[in-house]
């Protein structure tokens, strides 16, 4: 929840933290309270004692434009994990799938993993709605499964998803919200329609900043939602229009998001005519293609938020090596960090067992001596200390909903190349939450 107070209009946005409540503590507490009945995942003779990783990630669908961003962050970890000597002294096996941007794909390249693949942990899906397609096999086959891009709030749950076995280390979009909500109040601008895709990212994120833009005093003059799979888009972007908006916030997809901004441009309310956010899922070199493939500059001036690739204050080696691939950051450290800590945990429990690695994910996390890479925090597993993970992504510190306990976001704007760059002077807002 976001309480019920004006947010200020302030000049600059270096780092701005507005307490939320109802989130809970990050302290080291080792496994989940909350019962699970999964069967054991030895059940399905993956139980061997080597780690095995399966990227269940979007090759093909709304998010495919991303694929790497996501992808080669894992690759990278494993690569450095193994160069460390592995994971109970076997090296890592990594094993990749498609979730299509689609629960019904994720489902059956699940089924694939589980069955042939004998995978030990789940690096994926990509969407929240994917996910929540997906999770309750998660908790039927007792299978980890740890994302670096589902931000809906409805994966909060006590004790954590699937029984206890779902973990994610991006955060939720219950602090995205206010975030995003900061940078458009921050602008000045007071009369705001919102569009989002109607799934549980789009609706739940804009049931969130409208909370937040009305605690800070602006008037949300309408928050409306399109079906993503539609053909044309034309009617949803004419419930934003003639509302008298001094802002349109579009939360949505590469493909679908695109879409509507072209619909947009059409009746003339486009980033050239009114100031246009959005958030993280529309945040890609090649968001552009889906307006106008010959135009970069067609979302020159767009603004959004998005969960910071290199949150300020954090020093990993990660940054430099992944800056080196030229690829799009979007939630890269945070696949990067979920890799590491799975990897971790499996080491700190000496085994490739799910039920046992989920036992110490939230303790590699937080509470004990501080390290930042795999080959540093395993050395000090194997010296029998207790470690706290500081990730690429932040400090992670796992909270008992197996999540993160707060957000820094990166505040950015498309700029006539068509890709997405921070903006300079504003940086990154930091949302925390407390107990």
């Amino acid at each position: 929840m976001v309480p019920n107070r004006k947010l200020p209009a302030v000049a600059a946005l270096a780092l701005l933290t507005l307490v939320a409540g109802a989130c809970s503590s990050s302290s080291k507490s080792g496994s989940s309270s909350s019962p699970t009945t999964a069967v054991s995942a030895g059940d399905r003779g993956n139980v061997n004692g080597q780690l095995v990783l399966g990227a269940l990630l979007p090759q093909s669908g709304d998010l495919s434009a991303i694929f790497k961003a996501l992808s080669v962050p894992i690759q990278m970890a494993v690569t450095e994990i193994n160069a460390a000597g592995g994971v109970n002294g076997k090296p890592v096996v990594l094993k990749s799938a498609d979730d299509g941007t689609s629960p019904d794909v994720a489902s059956a390249s699940l089924d694939t993993l589980l069955t042939s693949g004998k995978v030990d942990v789940i690096l994926g899906a990509a969407s929240s709605t994917t996910e929540l397609g997906i999770i309750d096999k998660i908790k039927t086959n007792g299978v980890l499964d740890c994302s670096g891009s589902n931000t809906s709030s409805a994966l909060t749950v006590p004790g954590g998803a699937a029984g206890g076995y779902y973990f994610r280390t991006a955060p939720p979009d219950k602090f995205q919200g206010p975030a995003l909500a900061q940078l458009v109040l921050n602008d000045n601008k007071h009369k705001v329609a919102i569009l989002t895709r109607n799934d549980s990212y789009g609706t739940g994120f804009g049931a969130s900043l409208e909370s937040a833009l009305k605690a800070g005093g602006a008037d949300v003059v309408v928050n409306d939602a399109y079906d993503p799979k539609s053909a044309d888009f034309s009617a949803d972007v004419g419930k934003v229009t003639n509302k008298g908006a001094d802002a349109i916030v579009v939360i949505g997809f590469n493909d679908d998001g695109g879409k509507v901004l072209k619909a947009m441009i059409a009746k003339n309310v486009g980033p050239k005519d009114i100031q246009i956010y959005t958030a993280d899922g529309m945040q890609s070199s090649k968001l552009y293609k889906s307006v106008d493939p010959s135009n970069p500059a067609v979302i020159e001036g767009i603004k959004g938020t998005a969960p910071a690739a290199a949150p300020s204050g954090v020093t990993s080696p990660f940054t430099a090596k992944y800056a080196a691939t030229g690829n799009d950051t979007i939630f890269s450290a945070y696949y990067y960090d979920c890799t590491n800590l799975v990897a971790l945990a499996a080491q700190a429990a000496h085994s490739d067992d799910p039920a046992k690695i989920k036992d110490k994910m939230i303790e590699v996390s937080s509470g004990g001596t501080k390290c930042n890479t795999y080959k540093q925090c395993a050395a000090l597993l194997k010296a029998g200390k207790d470690i706290d993970y500081a990730g690429a992504s932040g400090p992670v510190d796992l909270t008992s909903e197996h999540e993160p306990g707060n957000g820094v976001y990166d505040v950015w704007s498309y700029g006539a190349d068509g890709k997405p760059a921070n903006i300079k002077g504003v940086a990154q807002i930091k949302i925390s939450g407390s107990s």
